[in-house]
C-alpha cells in the first residue's frame, strides 16, 4: 500500500441483530455490504492494517441500554444479549470472525470511542488514520467519525461498506461528514490505491512545528 499513513480499520456493529431481516433492529442496507466489507477486511490484514471489530452487547436486564432505545429494546425481545444466537443476536457472519491479530471492542454507546479503550490502543499502535465501515451511517459511523476528528485522527469512510435505513439518509450523512473533513471513498478506491489522500494530521503537525520554531 503506497502511503505514509498508519491506519486502522474499524468494523462497527456488523451483528445479526442489525443484519437479519427478522430482527427488530434490522438495517435495510446493511446485509448487502457484507461481501464488500469482507474484501476490505481481507486486504487490510494483508497490508498489516490493524482490524478492530467494534460491537454492541446489552446486559439481559437492560441496565446498559440507551435511555432513548430502552422501550424499543424491551418490546423487540431484548436484542444483542451476551452469547445470543439467531436473528436478534450478537452473532456475526463468518467473514467477520476476529482472527488472532485482530482487536475486539465492546462499545456502550454509538461512538466506538465513547468510554472504550479504542483511543488508547490506537495511540499505542501510532495510528493516525481510521477507516470506518459498518452500520449505521447516521448513528455509530457518524458518532465515531466526529469523535475521531475531535481527537485529531484522519477519518476515512468507505461509503459502500456503510449502511443506513434509506439511500437518502445515507447520502445526506456522508455529505455532512465529508463537509466536516472526513474523506469519503469507495472500497474499490481503497483496494486499488490504498490511502492516497492528503494526510491532514501530519500536515497540521508539520505546520505547528514550523510555527513554533519560527523567529518571533
Amino acid at each position: 500500500m503506497a502511503n505514509d499513513r498508519k491506519a486502522a480499520l474499524l468494523v462497527i456493529d456488523m451483528e445479526e441483530g442489525f443484519l437479519n431481516a427478522q430482527s427488530p433492529l434490522y438495517i435495510q442496507q446493511a446485509a448487502k455490504t457484507v461481501p464488500t466489507c469482507a474484501r476490505v477486511i481481507a486486504q487490510a490484514r494483508q497490508w498489516k492494517i490493524p482490524v478492530f471489530f467494534v460491537n454492541r452487547i446489552y446486559r439481559r436486564n437492560g441496565s446498559d441500554v440507551e435511555a432513548v432505545r430502552y422501550a424499543k429494546w424491551l418490546e423487540g425481545g431484548r436484542c444483542l444479549a451476551p452469547n445470543s444466537t439467531g436473528a436478534c443476536s450478537i452473532a456475526v457472519p463468518a467473514e467477520f470472525t476476529p482472527q488472532k491479530m485482530d482487536y475486539t471492542i465492546i462499545k456502550p454507546r454509538f461512538s466506538a470511542f465513547f468510554q472504550t479503550e479504542l483511543d488508547l490502543i490506537l495511540r499505542r499502535l501510532q495510528v493516525d488514520t481510521i477507516l470506518l465501515t459498518g452500520t449505521t451511517t447516521p448513528n455509530c459511523i457518524r458518532a465515531t467519525c466526529y469523535d475521531g476528528l475531535s481527537l485529531d485522527y484522519n477519518v476515512v469512510i468507505l461509503e459502500d461498506c456503510c449502511s443506513s435505513r434509506s439511500e437518502q439518509v445515507q447520502r445526506a450523512n456522508l455529505e455532512d461528514m465529508a463537509f466536516l473533513g472526513a474523506d469519503v471513498i469507495t472500497s474499490e478506491d481503497f483496494l486499488r490505491e490504498g490511502l492516497q489522500t492528503e494526510n491532514v494530521v501530519q500536515t497540521v503537525r508539520a505546520l505547528v512545528a514550523a510555527d513554533q520554531t519560527a523567529p518571533e
